[in-house]
């Protein structure tokens, strides 16, 4: 590979990479969730552990899954680039995926069968400590796996584009609808076909088709090296983050100046790297972090460099400080609004799926774990109609380019995840009842499944204004060379949100058990009480509401005075 300047990079990338790219990444997504989106059903069925136990292990995973994005955005940037991190986390993906597959087709790592009889009363024999070793095994290649890729798999594709051009611009744009586009076609294939074959036709069979998956999305994403646009590692911004802390606290006694009095006392040099930036001006927020920036006697050599970084910070520096800073508010609501997501779709509806009639005809039943692609088909219907109908109608109204804000069109997401878990008690209710009042074998109530669609349609719904405003978010609000951190941030916010997810499953099974009753998530939910969860979570869903729009009202979206066209390292194929 050859180092080129930037206008030899418009040779490589664009369109050409696209469909490596975008296959790459369909394909690692199509093996990731056709593993993980019927996992819970493969714990309690084919493992044999208990709901609660489960639960954790699945809120466990899905959460360390989510925050190690973190640590792979650092690696990327700091030292081996996105392209290296994407090839090292592919292959550890495949590891992962290889090794869940054999927990289901060797017999020494899974317990032996049983009837969904003596599964319903409790009579299987449990996996043993050795045998979900080899899980937690397989799991820990997967996290590896998603640490590198998550992260790094859209700035990748970004950086095949030329941000300071029309076409470029366009480009970027088009990216993410086609990104939007091919994960929820993903989805809907894992939720469909993957579980279908999974829960119908042999567990092994529907955990090696998303192996083999993985193994095309490696061809695919290394096929495409020779038309890539490879940008080198810029250097950790941690260390930048340091040194305005640092330097802000050492000046933390010197008076800033007033606001007629700025020019010249603010270091502010010409932005060099090897990224295209977006200058960045100086604000009023945080103005105690300004005092980094402030040039003080003895600050500057003669030729207008700093003395000692850790004295003096850019303004440059400064402000991508606060963009962590003042984003990290609605980052937290963020986190508690994910909750009912990671309930609704992950875990305690599937249970509620198997104790219920999934017949559609006399012949074919709905898999319990596909219940989720009524949300991704309320997306699909739902975000082109937005995008092209209602988004033109709002902007000749408010004169926004988005037709609403980000942060709005958030707070509608909010919204929904609260009426959906609202649904969600009601419906558990009257589930429960019938349940109960015609007692069966296996617990099923002579109720249809299809009475879950209306919480999954308003979780659909909250996914399309929540989840594509907050990934929008983070990649508009920061800088472009922390756009991999921005997106390890929201991924964390899923890793937090499956951890503050066990800790209140938890809290309730062991706070909520009385002498004459059991707790609400016992493992026979017909014996539980479902819809008080639900309603908890609701609860819990207007008060982070509430926090939100106070955040929110007090929130300034990032400026900038143009783009800086910098020299800067890529890498092209040779």
């Amino acid at each position: 590979m050859l180092d080129e300047e930037v206008k030899d990079s418009k040779k490589a990338g664009g369109w050409k990479a696209m469909p490596y790219i975008l296959g790459n990444e369909t394909f690692e997504r199509l093996a990731v969730f056709g593993l993980s989106v019927n996992f819970m059903v493969y714990m309690t069925t084919e493992l044999h552990l208990d709901l609660v136990s489960a639960s954790n292990i699945l809120n466990i995973w899905s959460g360390i899954t989510y925050f190690a994005p973190l640590v792979g955005a650092f690696i990327s940037d700091a030292y081996v680039g996105r392209f290296r991190t994407i090839a090292f986390a592919s292959f550890a993906s495949l590891l992962g995926m290889i090794v869940v597959t054999l927990t289901s087709w060797l017999p020494q790592l899974h317990p032996p069968p049983c009837t969904p009889l003596q599964l319903a009363s409790n009579q299987c024999v449990r996996a043993s400590n050795s045998q979900m070793g080899v899980l937690f095994l397989g799991l820990c290649f997967l996290s590896i796996g998603s640490a590198g890729v998550r992260p790094c798999s859209i700035p990748f594709g970004v950086d095949q584009f030329d941000p300071t051009t029309d076409e470029g611009k366009k480009g970027i744009n088009s990216f993410f609808n086609w990104y939007y586009t091919s994960f929820t076609l993903v989805l809907l294939v894992a939720q469909t076909v993957v579980v279908y074959i999974q829960d119908s036709v042999s567990w092994t069979l529907g955990l090696g088709i998303p192996t083999v998956c993985m193994i095309f999305s490696i061809i695919m994403f290394f096929v495409g090296t020779r038309v890539y646009v490879y940008v080198k590692a810029e250097g950790s911004i941690f260390s930048g983050i340091a040194h305005v802390l640092v330097a802000a606290y050492k000046k933390r006694k010197v008076k800033l100046p007033g606001q007629d009095k700025q020019d010249g006392v603010f270091y502010d040099p010409p932005l060099t790297g090897k990224v295209i930036l977006s200058k960045l001006p100086l604000t009023k927020q945080f103005r105690a972090l300004n005092k980094a920036a402030q040039i003080m006697e003895g600050d500057l050599n003669q030729d207008g460099s700093r003395v000692n970084q850790w004295k003096l910070a850019s303004i440059q520096q400064v402000e991508e400080v606060k963009c962590l800073a003042k984003t990290f508010p609605v980052w937290a609501a963020g986190i508690f609004t994910l909750i009912s997501m990671v309930q609704l779709q992950g875990t305690f509806i599937v249970s509620q799926a198997m104790k219920m009639d999934r017949h559609l005809g006399p012949k074919f039943q709905i898999p319990a774990g596909s219940l989720g692609v009524i949300s991704f088909i309320t997306i699909g219907l739902w975000v082109p109609c937005y995008d092209r109908v209602v988004v033109p109608a709002l902007r000749k109204m408010t004169k926004h380019e988005g037709g609403i804000s980000l942060l709005l069109r958030m707070g509608i997401g909010m919204v929904f995840s609260i009426l959906s878990m609202i649904v969600s008690g009601l419906v558990e209710k009257v589930r429960r009842n019938s349940a109960n009042s015609n007692p069966s074998p296996l617990g099923v109530a002579p109720m249809s499944v299809l009475w879950l669609a209306p919480q999954l349609i308003l979780m659909g719904f909250f996914e399309a204004f929540n989840i594509i405003a907050q990934i929008e978010f983070f990649n508009r609000e920061f800088p472009e060379h922390m756009r991999s951190i921005g997106n390890s941030l929201f991924w964390c916010s899923f890793g937090l949100a499956n951890y503050m997810s066990t800790i209140i499953v938890n809290t309730v099974h062991h706070t909520t058990k009385t002498h004459s009753h059991p707790d609400w998530l016992t493992n026979d939910i017909n014996a539980g009480r479902l819809d008080y969860f639900y309603y908890l979570i609701a609860g819990t869903g207007v008060l982070n509401f509430v926090y939100f729009i106070y955040v929110a009202r007090g929130y300034h979206y990032k400026e900038s005075v143009g783009l800086q066209d910098n020299p800067h390292d890529v890498e092209l194929g040779s």
